[in-house]
Formats: C-alpha cells, sequence, structure tokens
C-alpha cells in the first residue's frame, strides 16, 4: 500500500495549455455531480461550460489510472451528462460501461447523446448505490469515479453505505478507480462564503450545514478503504492551483458564475433577492486573494485527491 502526499506546485492555464489524455483524446466532457435531489436539478451543460471549462483538460492521471482493457466491464459513479462516459465505452469493443447519476437532466442528455450497444446509463441517487441491482451484483471489474464524490460523501451518515455499495459491485480483485475534491480544496472560497453568510445574519452552524461538499484527506480516504475491504495501491494529494474561467457580462463566468454553480447551496440559504449581493460580498473579498497581479487573471487553489484500491 502506497499512501502519500504529493505536492505538485502545478498551476493549469486553460488558455495556453492543450490536454493530454493518455487515453480518450479531443473529446470534451463535463463536471460531474451526483448527490444533487430531481426535485433541485439546476445542473445544465451550458453552467459547467461558463463556470468550469477547465475540468475537461484535468483527467490526465485518473485516466491512465483506469487504465480500461477492451473486455472490461465498468461501473461510473456519478457519470454527469456522459460525455466522458462515452469516451471509455469507445475503449470497450466487448466490454461495457454503466453510468449513474442522480441529476435527471443529466441523465436525459447522456440517454439521447450517448446511449450505445455497450453504453448506457440509468437515474440513481449514488449515495444508495444498492437500490440499484444490477450495479451491485458483484460483476463489476472496475468501478470508477471523476469529479462527483465529493459531492456524494457529504452525509456522514451516508459514507459508509457508499464504499460497502461499491466492494459488492466488483469481482473479487476488481478495481476502485477516481478523483475527488482533497483536503484543502478550494478552502479561501469556502471559508470566504461561510464568512459572508455568517456577516449577514446566518447562523455559523446553519451556514456550515449548507455546505454541499467533503474533501476528505488521503489518509482519512486511505483508512476508510480499507475499512471497507480495499487494499490501497495509490492515495494522492495534488495540489493544482487553476485558472477560473473568463468573467462574462451575465456573471456566469469566472469567479462570479464559479461561485453561484458550484456555491449555489451555500447560497440558498439567503432569500433570492439577497443572494446576488451576497455573491458580490464574498468575490470583492476574494479579490486581492486570487488574482494575480502581472495579468489579472484568477486561480484557485484546486486539491485533487486519486485513488486506485483493490477488492480484497
Amino acid at each position: 500500500m502506497h499512501a502519500h502526499l504529493r505536492i505538485c506546485f502545478y498551476e493549469v492555464d486553460i488558455s495556453t495549455w492543450t490536454p493530454q489524455v493518455i487515453v480518450f483524446r479531443n473529446t470534451p466532457y463535463l463536471h460531474k455531480f451526483s448527490n444533487m435531489s430531481q426535485s433541485n436539478d439546476k445542473w445544465s451543460s451550458e453552467a459547467y461550460s461558463a463556470a468550469a471549462s477547465f475540468v475537461p483538460k484535468l483527467t490526465t492521471t485518473v485516466l491512465s489510472y483506469l487504465a480500461p482493457k477492451p473486455t472490461d466491464k465498468i461501473l461510473d459513479i456519478g457519470c454527469g451528462d456522459g460525455p466522458l462516459t462515452a469516451q471509455i465505452a469507445a475503449s470497450l469493443p466487448q466490454g461495457h460501461i454503466f453510468g449513474l447519476d442522480a441529476s435527471a437532466s443529466f441523465i436525459q442528455t447522456a440517454q439521447e447523446k450517448h446511449s450505445s450497444q455497450n453504453c448506457n446509463f440509468k437515474l440513481q441517487d449514488c449515495r444508495r448505490i444498492s437500490e440499484c441491482a444490477e450495479a451491485v451484483d458483484g460483476s463489476w471489474d472496475k468501478v470508477f469515479s471523476n469529479a462527483a464524490l465529493h459531492w456524494i460523501l457529504r452525509e456522514p451518515s451516508t459514507r459508509d453505505a457508499v464504499f460497502k455499495d461499491i466492494h459488492s459491485a466488483l469481482k473479487p480483485g476488481g478495481m476502485f478507480v477516481f478523483e475527488m475534491g482533497g483536503k484543502g480544496n478550494v478552502e479561501a472560497v469556502h471559508a470566504t462564503i461561510l464568512s459572508v453568510l455568517v456577516a449577514n445574519g446566518i447562523s455559523l452552524s446553519t451556514a456550515r450545514e449548507s455546505c454541499p461538499w467533503f474533501f476528505p484527506s488521503d489518509t482519512w480516504m486511505t483508512q476508510q478503504l480499507q475499512k471497507s475491504g480495499f487494499e490501497v495501491e495509490k492515495c494522492e494529494l495534488e495540489y493544482r492551483p487553476t485558472k477560473c474561467t473568463a468573467k462574462s457580462a451575465d456573471g456566469s463566468g469566472g469567479l462570479e458564475g464559479w461561485i453561484k454553480l458550484m456555491g449555489a447551496e451555500m447560497l440558498n440559504v439567503v432569500e433570492e433577492s439577497k443572494r446576488g449581493d451576497i455573491v458580490r460580498q464574498v468575490c470583492d473579498v476574494l479579490e486581492t486573494v486570487v488574482t494575480r497581479e502581472e495579468d489579472g487573471s484568477q486561480f484557485l487553489n484546486y486539491v485533487r485527491l486519486r485513488a486506485v484500491a483493490r477488492k480484497v
């Protein structure tokens, strides 16, 4: 077992960097969220493109860890609207991939655009994978997840069940490969939103409870995987400052767009008429923290947690 902290001062500038995806080439795909209820399904491809278009370019390492074989059966937890799932399917001529996501709009898009003979999708709350019988039948060679588990694992009461279900899904010796936000991910933004909410009359406990993310350390994840019946082959953190998208007149891009999209659940604790002002206050506080003096670009302190674990 190799669990370690990988400190990498690796800045991502999407305006000049060409993605080099090891397994799948040249097709963009979007951030994935799997912990959204159908009644509050506000995600869209357009919003992701405006606020987080960098995400498709940041998966080189986790895709290399997945390394799908032509005959693999792969379960994709938090598949979003399906482009990445379809890319993986293209490398499985004798295999199959099955994507699960809690967003009805994403699953509809995935089914319409990406379903094929060896690639299909199902609407499923990924906190409760056991409700999907075909997902936990012990037939899967690999379980994969990208940029979704920090949403799925938000509630402490459901975490053990998620890992148990993933373990049940895999064949003996099957692999669980994933990337998610790790400890310290966007901590400046997180702390600022909390502070601004409190300054505007929201109790600290309410503000904290509204946070939709869980960003664990590599130590926490290693221990969780081990107690869930996995042998941990890799568990690493990577510090990766990431450039925001360009600002836009409608507020959907840049730092403002990121806060509106990713922090929507925290903003929802205030009246709708006040949310715009809350966003402006958060951006004002963060302005000098995230902005580079040389060119005015803005970077968020992304930290990625990746792991490869084998079912024992």
